[in-house]
């Protein structure tokens, strides 16, 4: 997952939707958005809508790790605090989102999701990879940097 430093990569604002160019050697530098002042890697997942998720699928220059879940699953719930551990320690190098398939239906149609939760990695303005079921934090950094490793 190397990166120049001089590259520019574009970043979705998972707030506002708005799209951001940032330069790579920035990305440790807590850089947010240009229209709302959001950050645009955040240590915690952000919950988005399907249009949000649809955009930054498409643009983002980062790896974008979504999950999809509903409120009544279970191992959805159990799987909350591992999937925060994981954006934590994927902070900088990925960015994780969780999408509510109850509340955005069109989402689990247009990415065929027939379980939850499913983990889907989205790359270069591609789906990468996908998992499904609960897992610990350790296996979705291994999930995510194995997928992304070129």
């Amino acid at each position: 997952m190397w990166r120049s430093m001089a590259e520019t990569l574009k970043l979705t604002c998972l707030d506002c939707g708005q799209t951001n160019a940032l330069p790579a050697a920035r990305l440790g530098a807590a850089p947010k958005c240009g229209t709302c002042g959001a950050a645009l890697l955040p240590a915690k997942p952000v919950a988005v809508d399907f249009e949000t998720l649809q955009k930054a699928a498409r643009t983002d220059g980062l790896p974008l790790l979504a999950d999809f879940w509903a409120p009544w699953c279970g191992p959805c719930r159990a799987m909350a605090p591992e999937f925060e551990k994981a954006a934590a320690l994927l902070k900088g190098r990925a960015r994780l989102v969780k999408i509510d398939t109850e509340r955005e239906p069109t989402a689990s149609i247009r990415w065929n999701i027939r379980g939850i939760p499913a983990f889907i990695l989205f790359r270069d303005g591609r789906e990468v990879a996908r998992q499904a079921g609960a897992r610990p934090a350790a296996d979705l950094v291994r999930f995510v940097e194995g997928a992304t490793v070129r």
